[in-house]
This record gives C-alpha cells, structure tokens and sequence, in this order.
C-alpha cells in the first residue's frame, strides 16, 4: 500500500442515518459481515436509551434500520461492541449495567446482564478469541468478565489504579493485555500473570510522554504493534512496542512514545479508529474528520505522520465515534452529538 495517498484523496459522504433522538455516543461494525456476500452490519447507541442495527441493502447500496433495541437500558447507552464472531453484540450504559444481545433468527433478545458497576459503565471491549469482555466505568475500575456456557458471564477481576473515571478499555488485537484510557490522563496497560491475576503492567502518563489531559480513546493499527490515543489535551500520540518480543510469548513489552501529532485540532478529540491500510482517522469537537499517514520522507527523526485530508463540517455537532469498516467494505462511519451517523468512503481521485 505504500504511495497509495501520494496523489489526491477524496472523502465521498454516502448516507446520513437518521433516527436516534439524542446524541449518538457511538457505534460498531459488525466484524463478520461486510464480505462480497454479506453485506455490512453496524450497530449505533444513543442518549436515546436505544441500540439500533443497521444493514446495507447490496441492491442499492443504501442503509437501512434493522432493528431498534429498547426498553432494557433505562439511561444513555454509551458503547456497543460485538463479539468476533459477530452474534453477540454488548452494550454499555449509564444505568451501571452492560446488557448481552444475541441475534436469534434475526431478532436481538436481551439474553444477559452484567451487573457490578457503580455507576455509569463507559466502554465495553471482546478479546479476539471472544473469551472475555472488559467493561469499564466512571467508578474508576475496570472489570474483566469470563464467558461462560450458556451466556452466563462470571468477572474474573476488578482492576483498580485509575484515580478517575475510565472512558474506554481496548483489547489488544492479538494478545490478551488489556488497554483503559481515562480522565486522570493516563493509558494503563493490563495483564494476567499467568495464574488468573490481573495487575497492571504499565502506566502511561505525562512522565514519559503521555497525554497532559483527559484520555477519551485509543486504537491498534492492524499489525498490534502501534498504538494511536487521543486526548483533550489536543494531541494524537503514537506509541510502539516490539512485536518480535510479543510473538515469543513475552505479553510484558513496553510500549514507548513514537510521536506526537499536535496543531491539527483545537477542540477535544474524541474518537480515533486505525484502518487496515494505516490510515488514522480522528473525530473532534470541532465537528470535523481528519485523516493521518505515516509520513515515509525525512526519517531522520524517527517516523512521523502527517495530514492527508479534513473534512469540515463533517457533522453540525461534536463527532463522537469513527470506526473503519470490517472486510472489503472500505467505508467509515461516524456519529456525533446532531443525532446522527455518517457513512463515508475514502477513495483515491480518479
């Protein structure tokens, strides 16, 4: 893929979704669909109180709403995610609790609630083998569940060493370590010892290079050894790690401080997704989208990325998610606090 965004690149706006009644906090791409016979899926939360399933027609290419899922939550659902397999689908919310969708014949039954949590549940996260779910709360603390047969979902531990809320914990995609960005400006780094404990193994802070400022959420590129997180301090931060050493079983590698990307947003940056071809995409404050490449000239500092495209006024409100799609899709949504979610295709100017 290298020199593929040399040239000039355009964001194409597909459709506007329409629907929820309030913000729409975030969403997610289902991971099994968006193959040449299986058109995409994603789902999206609101303050609305509702998770809606929405599905592209292959005919017209057009999206529709597939399902609306409400009356479970009694406040603001903040995160969704489905599992890697793509039945089942998990939702986070203001009422302390994380519901458990699964997709039976078409319709999404509640099949299970975790309940432990405080106060409002912030993000919830699946491992890549499906095996464990992370959810994480303003309560300060992150838990682990275990999945067990019969949707029965057993917490395995509660981590504790955020001094403030948690706003988003991210598996890695290839490894069980755990990722918790939160308000207290730190990235913590979790892993299991080996016999079941959980402690953290890393605290990214302002110390060594870390964010000055709430961090709102981080992503993998799709190797697993770089990491991308975003802040309200303004700045979108890099970090890498040696892949080599986490191949050999070494789940305890360090992630350092690759670079700062800094002068592009003047509001909070919210959200940030890394595509399969390298390609950071950031959701802001402002309203706006922007687009990052590693820069491949003057390697004489170590890599750097630079801008390849902004959209302004990409939505009239805050944009709170962006989420590249899954498969051969080639396609990134957003949502934000106007109520609705954007389809967008990145292509190369013919």
């Amino acid at each position: 893929m290298e020199g593929l965004y040399d040239g000039n690149m355009e964001l194409k706006e597909i459709q506007t979704l329409a629907g929820h009644s309030d913000r729409v906090w975030s969403l997610a791409w289902n991971p099994a669909t968006g193959t040449s016979n299986n058109p995409p899926v994603l789902a999206s939360c609101s303050g609305d109180k509702t998770v809606r399933i929405w599905e592209q027609t292959p005919s017209n290419r057009l999206w529709h709403c597939k399902a609306v899922l409400e009356e479970t939550h009694t406040r603001t659902v903040r995160s969704c995610a489905w599992s890697p397999c793509g039945k089942l689908l998990a939702t986070a919310s203001f009422d302390a609790t994380t519901a458990i969708w699964e997709n039976i014949g078409g319709d999404f039954e509640c099949v299970s609630t975790l309940e432990g949590h405080e106060n409002e549940v912030k993000c919830v996260s699946w491992n890549a083998s499906g095996s464990l779910l992370a959810t994480c709360s303003r309560d300060k603390t992150v838990w682990i569940w275990e999945v067990m047969p019969g949707n029965e979902f057993e917490c395995v531990s509660v981590l504790q060493g955020h001094t403030q809320d948690v706003k988003m914990v991210k598996w890695h995609p290839t490894m069980d370590v755990l990722f918790s960005c939160s308000y207290d400006n730190t990235v913590k780094v979790w892993a299991d010892d080996g016999t079941g404990d959980w402690h953290c193994v890393q605290s990214l802070g302002e110390s060594n290079n870390g964010h000055s400022s709430t961090v709102w959420a981080l992503a993998f590129n799709a190797e697993g050894n770089r990491m991308v997180t975003c802040s309200d301090d303004l700045t979108l931060k890099i970090w890498e790690a040696d892949v080599g050493g986490m191949q050999s079983g070494n789940d305890l590698v360090s992630w350092n401080h690759l670079c700062t990307l800094s002068g592009y947003h003047d509001r909070t940056i919210f959200s940030v997704h890394w595509s399969r071809e390298g390609i950071i995409a950031s959701g802001a404050a402002d309203d706006a989208l922007r687009f990052f490449v590693e820069s491949k000239d003057g390697l004489v500092d170590g890599p750097s990325y630079k801008l390849l495209l902004k959209r302004e006024k990409a939505h009239d409100m805050d944009i709170n998610s962006v989420q590249w799609g899954p498969g051969e899709t080639g396609l990134l949504a957003s949502t934000s606090d106007d109520g609705t979610i954007k389809i967008w295709e990145l292509a190369t100017l013919t």
